[in-house]
């Protein structure tokens, strides 16, 4: 289902943590490794790139395609 939220809503963090209470998402993301940030009502942020992988590719190509300007 493709959205244009910056962030996750609260029903896909509580999907993807396995519970509504915002603490035990905090310590959920911890323990896993992604990326959050806390927001303004105390809750935890996802962005969604960081669960999507949007862009992943385009950071690859381009670092494939990179070659230094270096002066030999």
């Amino acid at each position: 289902m493709p959205t244009n939220e910056l962030c996750l809503s609260r029903k896909e963090m509580r999907e993807l943590c396995g519970t509504p209470l915002k603490d035990r998402q905090f310590e959920f993301l911890r323990s896993n490794g992604i990326r959050h940030y806390k927001g303004l009502d105390d809750r935890p942020r996802v962005l969604r790139s960081t669960v999507e992988g949007a862009g992943d590719e385009v950071a690859a190509k381009a670092i494939a395609t990179w070659k230094p300007n270096k002066a030999a």
